[in-house]
């Protein structure tokens, strides 16, 4: 019983972490990025992630409300005799405020930021921490190493550490993508491209429009990846119920053994109990009533059992909480009754047969013992 009310509670405590890990921002993103083994495919034509792409994909697919690019690239910041290494993200103005990441201290790049190719940047909270233990991150110039050039930036805002889906806001460091494509790699092609959805509940079907788009484009199917949040959570959630059903089955497999256990207890309580059977039914008692009073019996084993592997279930699903605090307590009522119901209808089933068996006895047979 206990088994089972941990493992529905590990499932549900896995399923909740994910969601809030996630969050509810950025479910009405979609990701477009390079297929990367497919390119092997000689027949594939390779799709260049330009702005002339951008405004086509716009113009031809629909349910678009904005198009994002953006690029990632290996930084080395340094702040005093402090360094820390990382990949940085070259995102366009509004592109945090897109997945409703907000600021600790500072302020968002502004499209003039962009334009100018601006040398600021936003880092995460762990970022923060290393670069400045006294706290005070923003306004300060930090040297940053991208390939291989030194250049000096500015600090103009620390994220919040919070539920972000696919972006760091503990590790990551973002720069103006103005920047990236005047000082490092002029003209570039982005590495990913996100697309938002006019409605979350359109993201699905952008999803197919954006792959048929990109099949047209490349020639071929997979060349380019194109997913999107909603669609990765509704596949993490139902393999987590897979596996949680999966765990379920086979820890009822545990009660029916214990159920097995009960059947063999009655038998011998009934042997052992003869002559009192023998009695009452001397006194006058029915088979009927022989036979209800050992499955009252059995029911109340499992009615106990059931209770105290419930209240086991609900204290070691709290020990795994405060073991692994990243686990967040999660208990099914559900699990809970539908365990206790079928541990009671378990003692029922497998009482059934030593019951029968006493009510059946001879009364002269049962006082002879």
């Amino acid at each position: 019983m206990a088994s089972v009310i941990i493992i529905t509670s590990i499932g549900a405590s896995s399923t909740k972490q994910i969601q809030n890990q996630f969050g509810s921002s950025g479910l009405d993103l979609v990701s477009v990025s390079s297929g990367g083994w497919m390119r092997r495919n000689r027949d594939a034509v390779s799709v260049k992630f330009d702005e002339a792409l951008r405004k086509d994909m716009f113009d031809s697919v629909k349910n678009i409300k904005k198009i994002w690019y953006k690029n990632s690239v290996n930084f080395s910041v340094s702040y005093g005799e402090t360094t820390v290494s990382s990949n940085a993200t070259a995102i366009e103005p509004g592109y945090l405020e897109m997945y409703s990441l907000e600021l600790d201290t500072g302020s968002y790049f502004t499209v003039t930021d962009d334009v100018a190719g601006s040398q600021k940047m936003i880092i995460g909270s762990e970022v923060a921490s290393s670069l400045f233990p006294d706290g005070n991150a923003v306004g300060k110039g930090v040297i940053v190493s991208a390939s291989k050039v030194p250049f000096a930036f500015t600090v103009v805002g620390v994220l919040k550490e919070q539920s972000a889906g696919m972006e760091s806001t503990t590790t990551g460091i973002y720069i103006p993508r103005g920047f990236y494509s005047k000082k490092i790699k002029p003209n570039p092609t982005a590495d990913t491209i996100m697309v938002q959805a006019t409605d979350t509940s359109r993201c699905s079907q952008l999803v197919t429009d954006i792959t048929s788009y990109m099949t047209e484009k490349s020639g071929t199917e997979g060349s380019v990846s194109v997913n999107s949040m909603q669609t990765m959570i509704e596949q993490i959630n139902k393999a987590m119920a897979t596996l949680s059903l999966m765990l379920s089955g086979i820890a009822t497999i545990s009660l029916l053994v214990g159920g097995i256990g009960i059947m063999n207890i009655m038998i011998v309580t009934v042997t052992e109990r003869k002559q009192e059977i023998g009695i009452r039914k001397a006194l006058g008692a029915s088979p009927f009533a022989i036979c209800r009073q050992f499955l009252v019996e059995s029911a109340s084993i499992t009615l106990l059992g059931g209770a105290l592997g419930i209240l086991l279930g609900i204290a070691l699903s709290l020990a795994i909480e405060y073991v692994s605090t990243e686990l967040p307590y999660a208990i099914k009522v559900s699990a809970c009754f539908v365990s206790f119901v079928f541990s009671v209808f378990v003692g029922i089933f497998f009482g059934l047969s030593p019951a029968v068996k006493a009510s059946k006895l001879d009364p002269v047979e049962a006082l002879a013992g």
